[in-house]
């Protein structure tokens, strides 16, 4: 059986989840419909919009049924904008972090193309974190003109932990909207969209156990924000779209279970990375540790650099030995891209290439650590072996170090 330690990109689903969405499953009914089983499935949302927003510290009313994240993410950063732009022309301006999920950045980047936004990308210091200093010299600059911030409330490749509350206090100042992605924050760290001054807030099913396929945007009951799709006027006429009761209900199971098991897990999964964090530190006394401190970064999430190595080689290697990772990075048309998030950082492209992430889950366990520290020494050294030569080839090259070792 593989060790999967790539909980980050996604997890399985809860027991909690998994049994509400086969009950829902064998069930029919349009929530929009006016008949029994309309009315039956409608009830089935609505409990689940109650349910989803005590475990985010929301009103009901300020839940936004989506497909997940990503949709989540371009609804509030084009609605937000194209909002904010309407009531005043002048507001072209959109200050976003550097370190941003694609869900986001890319949207922000279409505006910029098509829409006439002019964006401040938001630096970070070398453990991943958006400089305050930054934030406030782009707002103070020309407040009027910023129709939005987002920043990510936790980055999903080196785990650290943004000031959000920081950040909103300096955008509140001139009624300038913050829109968070928390897509990896929601269920692993506490967080409050009420109190935390959010105007939006984007999570997904996914990553806390729930189903692919569904997620959400928190927005504020004050908060006008322009569809991006139009229809039945479904979601206070901002998400149009025949909601999927089935997942929407696994979610919220999901997200219930989650939270009510916060504290516990996240010790549990802190305790977990720091063995893990240490048992690589020794094995590879080389490689480095990317991100924020512990108390400052996910519980779930250690992000390395090995040097010498392509991490699609480390990664592949590591597959082969039973062990799922991730490298965080992007690859388009075979040509290696390295991580912008490391990139941001202040990391060089060559160190940045030599990235892998371990991340964990519900279901990690010692063993699986366990597993890890003893397959990484071997694959690590292959994977040097192979070298920086080059993508393709030091994949090809790889696969051929690993089959001859297993041969062997």
């Amino acid at each position: 059986m593989p060790v999967y330690l790539d909980h980050a990109a996604t997890t399985s689903m809860s027991a909690e989840a998994l049994a509400v969405m086969t009950r829902e499953l064998a069930r029919t009914g349009n929530p929009s419909s006016l008949h029994s089983a309309g009315r039956r499935a409608r009830r089935t949302v609505e409990e689940a919009r109650e349910t989803l927003a005590a475990a985010a510290g929301a009103h009901p009313s300020e839940v936004i049924f989506t497909s997940g994240g990503t949709e989540a993410d371009n609804l509030a950063v084009k609605g937000l904008y194209w909002s904010r732009r309407d009531a005043d022309p002048k507001r072209t301006r959109i200050l976003c972090s550097a370190i941003e999920h694609h869900a986001v950045m890319d949207a922000v980047e279409w505006l910029e193309r098509h829409e006439g936004a002019e964006v401040a990308w938001l630096p970070v210091d070398a453990q991943g974190v958006v400089r305050l200093d930054a934030v406030e010299s782009e707002i103070e600059r020309d407040p009027g003109s910023v129709a939005l911030v987002t920043v990510m409330w936790a980055n999903n490749e080196v785990g650290s932990i943004q000031p959000i509350p920081d950040v909103v206090r300096l955008a509140a100042r001139h009624g300038i909207p913050v829109h968070a992605d928390a897509v990896q924050a929601f269920g692993a760290v506490p967080l409050d969209f009420r109190s935390s001054g959010l105007a939006a807030m984007s999570v997904s099913g996914h990553k806390i156990g729930g189903p692919v396929g569904v997620g959400a945007l928190f927005l504020g009951r004050a908060v006008s924000l322009t569809p991006v799709q139009h229809g039945g006027g479904q979601e206070r006429d901002v998400r149009s779209g025949t909601l999927d009761t089935p997942a929407i209900a696994a979610f919220a199971a999901a997200a219930e279970a989650a939270v009510a098991n916060l504290d516990g897990e996240a010790g549990r999964l802190g305790s977990l990375r720091d063995r893990l964090i240490a048992g690589v530190q020794k094995a590879i006394p080389e490689a480095v540790l990317r991100g924020a401190p512990a108390q400052a970064r996910l519980p779930g999430n250690a992000h390395f650099t090995f040097p010498g190595c392509e991490g699609d080689s480390l990664l592949f290697l590591l597959d082969l030995a039973g062990v799922e990772s991730s490298t965080g990075s992007a690859c388009t048309a075979g040509v290696p891209r390295p991580s912008h998030v490391l990139l941001a950082m202040g990391l060089d492209e060559d160190t940045a290439r030599g990235a892998q992430r371990f991340t964990l889950g519900h279901s990690s366990t010692d063993a699986d650590v366990e597993a890890l520290l003893k397959a990484l020494p071997d694959a690590y050294a292959r994977a040097r072996q192979a070298g920086m030569a080059g993508h393709e080839s030091s994949i090809q090259t790889a696969a051929t170090e690993a089959r001859n070792g297993i041969r062997a």
